[in-house]
This record gives structure tokens, sequence and C-alpha cells, in this order.
């Protein structure tokens, strides 16, 4: 049950925490640091209540990985026969490069020297990695591709589940939503399986796969296409081909970020395979899973997984980035990703869960011209979700005035004794999740203009968005779907102080902005030393 502090100690504990975290934010993983002996995890975190305001979501995240890639696993989980001490999952990897090549002076070069300097950037991307890289070393191996492809998240996203593009690409491996439902993702309400790394590594295999076999087996020109587009790669090729002149991938008229991405992808397979070269060390971990794929029987409420399995709420969003609510999809995938060493405890709590009224549903009226595919655009579901949860056949019509019911995912049960902990997980997901699509509700006396204004939108535009006439009206409760080009907000900039264990990386990675631009807009380059205090500018609507 949550519990309250007197006004005086809540004060000094904040004040505590806040200092506590300032000297605390560096590099979750340093070269010579040594992991927790014995498997030991971090304290306890504070009250949600108390750290609520001063917690970083994406720092928090971070550690919450370092914990689970850097923990013991139980005595039960180990291997009978430990691995090679010359063989760790990074070499078994690159055993299987095929194509990166850094000729002198060539970009790729440029850029394996670059990488190789980075060592703070390298530490987290690979803290990040860490436990989905037995994973992926399996699906590379099951499906017969070359190990550089575990490199691509890097260059991608820095192997960030919760990356999300100026172009609407999302997770680790930077799907936009059109490609990843084509590749079996599933995206929704209460999921977005781009953020899924496990169910993503899967996807975007299979694309890559895909693409290598469009263009005769030349991985470069598939990586080429995965960033830029196969259409656009396969246009560069005709007009070259036409003209007689080479179709080598450097030879092809593309896109500035395509041309320097093949580079990068070579760069760091260089680096990778010859570490020592480029000044660098290359982790060495242990071949062994360090998660556990848990398969469910149907949607579950993850908060009250978290108390019954005694599971920490950051290492739960972690490894599931894909959940957009407190419940799973009730469409399916039907999967939840632990720790593995918690693997054990995690399946003996799920038949205690209370599955009683897990899903909150509410009504919508069917209007003149909808359809079930923009009914489950506008209300954030899918066509199947909407056909299963009111038995609708697909030769089924709909009929003006007609209710449908769907699953509302936004909304906690009322009452629970785990108010703070469902409080705790909205936040984290709140923060950490695009904001370009708000599910505005009506509050008393709100207008249209009102909300207009509030979020920096064209009242035509919330009309258009919500099919409502230039008549309608809207009501206290009623559920508006809003639209956002850049963060909401009424100024174009902002300013953002320097604080200790800042870097540009992380800054541009908070305020979801390319490092590029950030330097840019501040007069500041790739070897400028940031300073507490110092005042940094940042445009919205980049």
């Amino acid at each position: 049950m949550p519990y309250r502090l007197p006004h005086t100690l809540s004060r000094l504990a904040c004040v505590a925490i806040a200092l506590l975290l300032s000297a605390c934010a560096t590099a979750p993983w340093e070269r010579g640091k040594e992991p927790p002996a014995d498997g030991a995890r971090e304290p306890t975190l504070p009250p949600y209540f108390l750290r609520a305001d001063v917690d970083d979501p994406f720092e928090r995240i971070d550690r919450a990985i370092e914990r689970i890639g850097t923990s013991e696993p139980s005595p039960a989980s180990r291997p009978e026969i430990p691995p090679e001490p010359s063989v760790d999952i990074w070499q078994r990897l690159v055993d299987r490069f095929e194509f990166s090549s850094c000729p002198s002076g060539s970009r790729a070069e440029q850029w394996a020297v670059w990488f190789g300097e980075r060592h703070d950037y390298l530490g987290r991307v690979m803290v990040r990695a860490h436990p989905w890289l037995h994973d992926i070393a399996d699906q590379i191996e099951a499906r017969d591709l070359p190990g550089e492809l575990a490199l691509v998240p890097i260059v991608e996203s820095a192997y960030d589940p919760f990356a999300y593009s100026h172009g609407q690409a999302s997770g680790a491996w930077q799907f936009v939503a059109a490609t990843g439902r084509e590749y079996g993702l599933e995206i929704n309400e209460y999921y977005d399986g781009r953020r899924d790394l496990h169910a993503a590594t899967r996807a975007a295999l299979e694309y890559l796969e895909t693409l290598n076999n469009r263009f005769d087996g030349d991985w470069n020109l598939a990586l080429a296409a995965y960033n830029g587009g196969q259409g656009r790669v396969a246009r560069a090729i005709r007009r070259n081909a036409a003209r007689g002149q080479s179709t080598e991938w450097s030879e092809l008229r593309l896109p500035r970020e395509t041309l320097a991405y093949v580079p990068k992808v070579n760069g760091l397979g260089c680096l990778f395979k010859n570490p020592m070269r480029y000044g660098w060390q290359r982790p060495q971990w242990r071949d062994q899973a360090q998660i556990a794929k848990i398969e469910l029987d149907g949607p579950i409420d993850v908060v009250q997984l978290s108390v019954l399995a005694d599971l920490d709420l950051a290492e739960l969003v972690a490894l599931n980035a894909g959940l957009s609510s407190h419940l799973t999809s009730p469409t399916g995938p039907h999967h939840i990703i632990v720790p593995r060493a918690l693997a054990p405890r995690v399946r003996e709590s799920l038949p205690e869960l209370d599955q009683t009224e897990i899903l909150i549903w509410r009504n919508i009226e069917v209007q003149g011209g909808d359809t079930l595919s923009a009914l489950a655009l506008r209300h954030d579901s899918s066509v199947r979700a909407l056909r299963e949860a009111n038995g609708l056949s697909n030769e089924g019509f709909l009929q003006i005035g007609q209710v449908l019911r769907i699953p509302d995912g936004n909304r906690s049960p009322e009452h629970s004794p785990y108010a703070d902990r469902y409080a705790e997980l909205a936040q984290l997901q709140q923060r950490l999740l695009p904001t370009r699509r708000f599910r505005h509700v009506v509050r008393p006396g709100e207008s249209l203009w009102v909300i207009a204004r509030n979020y920096s939108v064209r009242v035509d535009d919330i009309r258009r968005w919500n099919r409502l006439g230039s008549s309608s009206l809207i009501r206290p409760g009623q559920r508006l779907m809003i639209e956002m080009e850049g963060p909401a907000g009424p100024s174009p900039t902002v300013s953002y102080t320097v604080r200790r264990g800042d870097s540009l990386w992380l800054i541009s990675r908070r305020h979801r902005v390319s490092m590029n631009d950030l330097m840019r807009w501040n007069d500041l380059d790739e070897s400028s030393i940031l300073r507490p205090g110092q005042t940094l500018t940042i445009l919205r609507e980049s």
C-alpha cells in the first residue's frame, strides 16, 4: 500500500535523491569497470512519488538493462559446461562476418576509426545490446546470414528500442509502420511490435534477407535499400545501367544519408573484427541467454505480474518496450520477456493473476462513411481486433448508429492497491514513447478552440482527425485524437541546461533530435566539451 512521508522529510528525501542521481549520471559501462560481484543488484529504489520528478526515464532504462546484462544467472540456469574462454558471443558473430571491408582511406575505414575513438558511446550501446545478442546470434545462424547484420541496430538506433525518427520509423531496427506490418509486426493501442526487440529482430532479418535476394546477393545494396528504400535503389541501378555506368552502391545516385549508412556498417564490421587496430576493446561476454520469452495464454496485466513475481518495473519496461499500456495486447502476440534467472518465478506467478475484468471496454458509435479500417486507425486498434471484439464476420457491413466496443488500454483499474505502480508505469511509458499522437480527454468547459490552442494545432485539423462536422459538439469525457508534427507546445524552441554527465549524444537522444542538428543549432562540433550549467537551444519543430 502507498504511504506518505511528513512534508519536511519528503522535501529532504527529494533533495538527497536528486544529489545522488546527479552524482551517478555517468556512462553505465566504462572500460575496465567490473560487474557487480555475485549478481549484486542496485539498492532498492525509493518510492515512485519521491523520484518521479528527478529520474531521467532513458537513463533509468539504461541502468535497468545494465543490471540484466551484468547479473549472474541462478545456479539452476547456468550451463553444465562453461563456454570456452576464447569464444564469446561477439566472437561467435564475428566468425560469421562476410562482407565488411575497409580499404585504406575509404569512408568505411574513417568510420571504423570514428567509432573506435568513442569508447563511452560504444560502451553505452553495448550495454543495451547485451541482453539481446544471444537471441540475435541464434536467429542469424538459423537463417545462415552474415554476422554483420547484428551491427545494423548500432547504426539505426544505438540499440535503443525507444528510438523514434522524424520519418516515423520506430524501434531498434527502425521500421516504419507499413513495412513493419508487412513483415508481421502487430501495431495497435496496446503494443507496437517495432519496439519489441525480440519480434522486430525476426522481422528485420527477414526483410534484409528479402532485400539481399532482390539485389542478387549484394549485401551493400541490401543495406542501402534497408535505409533508403528498395524502390529508390532499384531505380538508381536501372538509371546507371541505362547509361552504361557502374551499378556498385557507391556509384548510385542516392541520398547522402544512405551513402553514409553503408560505410558505417562496414566500418563497424572492421572495428569488431580487429578492435586492437583501432584502439578499442571489444567486450567479452558469455555466449548464453540473458533473457527468456514467456508464452502467455492471453492478455495479462504486467503491473499485477510485477507485484506477484517481484519484478523490477524498469527492467520489465526495458525488456518489453513494445508495450504501450499496463496490459499486453488482447490480439497478441502473447508473450513477455523477462530476465532469464527470473523466468521460473514468473511462470509460477502466472496462475495467480486475477484475470477478472482485465479489459476495460468503451463504446463507439458508427458514423456515416466509417469503415473498420478507418475506425481502427482512429482508435489505435486493428481491423482484426475490432472484428474479434464485436463478433463481426469478414463479409459484415457496418451500419450508421451501430455501437461497437473497443478495449481501453489507457485506463488502469480503479481503487487498486497497486495504484502507485500503475502511475509509475504510466509515467515511464508516457515519457519514453513517441508523443506525436495524443489521446485527449475533453474536460468540462473546454472547446475545440481551447484544445487546438493548447496543442498548437488548428481547429479544422481536430475536426478532420475525429470526423467532426462544423456543427458537432464535444462533451466532457469524449476522447479526441490529436496528431502532432512535433512535440506539443506553443514555442518552437526550448532552452536546455546541461547537467553533470550529459553529452551531446545523450541530450539529442533525450529530446529525439539528431546530434548533427543539435551541434548545428549551437555552433558545436564533435570535439566540443559541455559544461554543467551551459545552455543549449533545441528546435522543437525539427
